[in-house]
């Protein structure tokens, strides 16, 4: 009975009326870039298509949204390219950052290539699922931090020297290519055949038939570099200057944990875990301070609206002023978070006293809006829903101070 009382009386002093209350509504789901273009320009096309459905979605009338890129500070960065009919999002977002901090250090504008990258990943994958019988996953999905754990090993090339397609395909397709590999895999399993040596001699032939072999040496002026070269004395990228950052109550704050998603194959345990206060705080600071972020998280949510490029948190999601560590975390371990998707943070706008953020993305429905590549993502969806980011050193110092 007292909880009712008190309940009532903080309506009768008006905490109802603190936020409007948004309301949900359904959507049609129209056809989009993946169907008009990227599934369009796969020749191979088998998929059925999908019986007409609806999907719950965030009434965003009457609000004042930003309506252009041009409204946004923003830093170089190359121009949006889709990532195709492919799972390689975390290479795509993680080399638009990295093609942004060799033009922040360095004044050198690069193009380089996303699928170099995706290439030798999965030959890692696949010596991970030898050396671990199987139990290791192989899929097409990775983290931010895999490139720049293949950049250490294998060094990284221009897109213009290696592409990963075909003579005259115009759109990255891995459908083919990953389900004949994957099926090769669990052959292997199944006949116990554990040959790395093979295994990787296999998972090569593939992977040339369908992307091309990757160059050995890249010709820029007058100089021929090695990948490892190109890395070290052109980008002049010290891989070591870089975090990734999480924030998460499951394991403990100021230490350096594993982030637990698939994703993270190889269980890497270097991600920097701190409180969402001290997340944000340094996120705001580096996009002010010339920094941007290559950022990871879920984009599958009703505030999102792909005709209007914008992500929100609706109120009958959680009111904004709720929104904290527990909050996030209690998305996480529901499932209602999850991995989705990697992403650029390129630039920001403060408006109506709360930042909106400019995010380059390599995702079909980021090229459904009249902003081609790009969404504005609110404070209030990066606090709530981005789970991770990678930073330079530069911009994390009260982070780093706290791991001394």
């Amino acid at each position: 009975m007292n909880k009712i009382v008190f309940v009532l009386i903080l309506l009768g002093f008006g905490l109802s009326s603190t936020f409007a209350q948004d309301k949900a509504v359904f959507e049609k789901r129209e056809k989009g870039f993946y169907q008009n273009v990227i599934m369009k320009g796969i020749h191979d096309f088998e998929k059925k298509e999908k019986k007409e459905r609806k999907r719950l979605t965030m009434d965003f009338s009457g609000y004042d949204l930003p309506k252009s890129v041009d409204e946004f500070q923003q830093y170089w960065h190359n121009a949006p390219i889709s990532q195709g009919n492919t799972g390689t999002c975390w290479s795509f977002s993680t080399t638009s950052y990295f093609e942004s901090e060799v033009y922040r250090l360095n004044g050198i504008k690069v193009k380089l290539s996303e699928m170099w990258t995706a290439y030798w990943e999965y030959i890692e994958k696949a010596k991970g699922f030898v050396k671990t019988r199987g139990k290791s996953l192989f899929a097409e999905g990775s983290e931010g931090n895999a490139v720049t754990r293949i950049w250490k090993k294998y060094g990284v090339v221009p897109e213009s020297d290696y592409n990963g397609m075909l003579p005259g395909q115009t759109i990255h397709n891995h459908s083919k290519m990953f389900k004949e590999m994957n099926t090769y895999l669990q052959n292997v399993k199944k006949e116990n055949a554990w040959n790395e040596e093979v295994v990787v001699s296999t998972i090569k032939s593939i992977l040339d038939t369908y992307m091309g072999t990757p160059p050995t040496r890249v010709e820029i002026g007058q100089r021929m570099y090695k990948p490892q070269e190109y890395l070290r004395d052109y980008l002049k990228l010290n891989l070591d200057d870089y975090i990734d950052v999480l924030s998460y109550m499951q394991q403990p704050f100021f230490e350096r944990v594993e982030y637990e998603v698939p994703d993270n194959w190889w269980h890497n345990k270097d991600y920097y875990n701190v409180p969402l206060d001290l997340y944000m705080e340094t996120l705001k600071n580096a996009i002010r301070n010339g920094e941007t972020l290559a950022i990871g998280g879920d984009v599958s949510e009703p505030g999102k609206s792909a005709k209007l490029d914008v992500f929100m948190i609706p109120s009958f999601d959680i009111p904004s002023e709720y929104i904290d560590d527990s909050a996030r975390q209690f998305r996480f371990s529901n499932h209602t978070t999850t991995d989705d998707h990697g992403i650029h943070l390129v630039g920001y706008l403060e408006k109506d006293g709360k930042d909106w953020y400019l995010i380059k993305d390599s995702g079909s429905s980021s090229r459904d809006g009249a902003n081609k590549g790009y969404y504005f993502f609110s404070e209030d969806y990066v606090k709530l829903k981005i789970m991770d980011f990678m930073i330079h050193k530069d911009f994390a110092k009260d982070i780093l101070d706290k791991f001394k």
